[in-house]
């Protein structure tokens, strides 16, 4: 007689803590719920503006590319032919061209070899949270609230993360230094901080440049590295930009994350860390991190690599030059979503009374409004289903532990029209909630 055995199942409870953890199912959420609501207004989803993306373009950046590795470099045919089609060089090969992109733009001068190339800035912070903690004594702050990705990517190395306040110009200084002291007496070993400098996903906040000065001084003060991510500083409200924190450091106290997701375009998955600190022993951290990378992707896709360099080159490796349409469209956006929020909430409009409010970032892509109600994930089904407009719960990140009579709203890919319509739909949910 045969035995038929049964199907196997497996328990997430025996799976690593991560699978589990809020902090990783926002995007998923965000996903599916905008799948179920396609007509619902979204000011969900951070992603870039598409109205300018050219397909035949990349066809035009492959071949420019091309003609950089045989007219630029020198490089035979078939060193060109291997270049895009087999394995590649981990640490990429671009990181010149991504070099000359940070002189032109930055004023930051680094040495290509510290340029690792990743796949996404999200395996970038991934590969150097891995780095950092070597023991269970480690930790590492961050201003709450946070980019999801980033806590995502500390559950995934056991990394732990102390919350630092984060007011009008971002991160709390005074807060940071108490934070680092309070885990120094329990034990901990403060490693480094994670702060997103200019308009802040979610919180659109901007730091002032006297904020950027003290906190590389309190860095040096308590020897510990600070992870600057910058993935919106070129998108200002006219103003103009302040130093990056990674051009004014002057002990290699910065490690430095970017990424051509909202500057070129997020199908690519490029991004990179310049990690130019000097190891004991000889070379630098970004060598380490490639070592991580190996045995993480190997390598990021070189076609990918080709296109952005393509891309680099047809703009003089100048970012900023590239993306002036796109940061006037992101401009004329922020001042739809104030002057719309103005108009159904404000001194004058219909609901001043109700107890809404919002900040006013000076750029980005975001926006933050706070409710008189709690705005969780099941009154994000409530105002997609019966409202017709999405935004996203702060509460996540937070990694659920505040947030949660706040929402996010993403004007990226809206237009003026459909930004005013979808103010006027939450507004139809908060008079429903009041």
């Amino acid at each position: 007689m045969t035995s038929v055995s049964e199907e196997v199942r497996i328990d997430t409870a025996a799976l690593h803590a991560s699978v589990r953890d809020p902090a990783l199912t926002s995007m998923t959420l965000l996903n599916d719920i905008t799948g179920r609501y396609p007509e619902a207004v979204s000011f969900a989803a951070g992603r870039p503006y598409e109205g300018f993306y050219d397909v035949s373009a990349l066809s035009g950046y492959l071949h420019t590319f091309e003609r950089h590795l045989s007219d630029g470099l020198g490089l035979g045919e078939e060193a060109v032919r291997r270049t895009f089609f087999q394995y590649g060089r981990t640490k990429g090969f671009i990181h010149h061209l991504i070099a000359q992109h940070l002189e032109h733009d930055e004023g930051l001068t680094v040495d290509p070899e510290s340029v690792l190339v990743t796949t996404g800035c999200q395996e970038a912070m991934v590969l150097v949270l891995r780095a950092l903690r070597s023991d269970p004594q480690d930790v590492i702050f961050a201003a709450y609230p946070s980019y999801v990705g980033f806590l995502g990517a500390t559950r995934l190395v056991d990394m732990p993360v102390r919350p630092v306040r984060e007011g009008p110009t971002g991160m709390d200084l005074a807060d940071l230094a108490e934070q680092i002291r309070a885990a120094r007496a329990e034990g901990l070993r403060p490693r480094a901080c994670y702060v997103v400098p200019d308009f802040a996903n979610p919180s659109g906040v901007s730091m002032s440049q006297a904020d950027r000065r003290g906190l590389l001084d309190l860095a040096e003060r308590e020897d510990i590295l600070v992870l600057e991510d910058n993935p919106y500083s070129m998108f200002h409200a006219g103003t103009g930009r302040l130093p990056t924190l990674k051009s004014t450091d002057t002990n290699r106290r910065v490690v430095y994350f970017g990424s051509f997701a909202k500057t070129a375009f997020a199908g690519a998955r490029v991004g990179y860390v310049v990690a130019d600190q000097p190891v004991v022993g000889g070379g630098l951290l970004a060598d380490e991190l490639a070592k991580l990378k190996s045995m993480l992707t190997l390598n990021t896709s070189t076609v990918a690599q080709a296109v952005i360099g393509g891309f680099l080159l047809e703009h003089g490796c100048s970012v900023e030059h590239a993306t002036i349409r796109e940061a006037e469209v992101y401009r004329r956006n922020l001042g739809a979503v104030l002057k719309a929020l103005d108009e159904r909430f404000g001194s004058r409009a219909p609901l001043r009374d109700a107890g809404v409010s919002w900040n006013t970032p000076a750029g980005g892509m975001f926006a933050v409004v706070t409710l008189p109600f709690r705005a969780d994930d099941a009154m994000l089904e409530y105002s997609a289903g019966r409202f017709g407009v999405l935004w996203t719960p702060m509460h996540h990140f937070y990694a659920g532990e505040g947030g949660f009579h706040q929402i996010r709203l993403s004007f990226s890919v809206l237009s003026p029209e459909r930004i005013d319509l979808g103010v006027e739909r939450l507004a139809a949910l908060v008079d429903d909630r009041v």
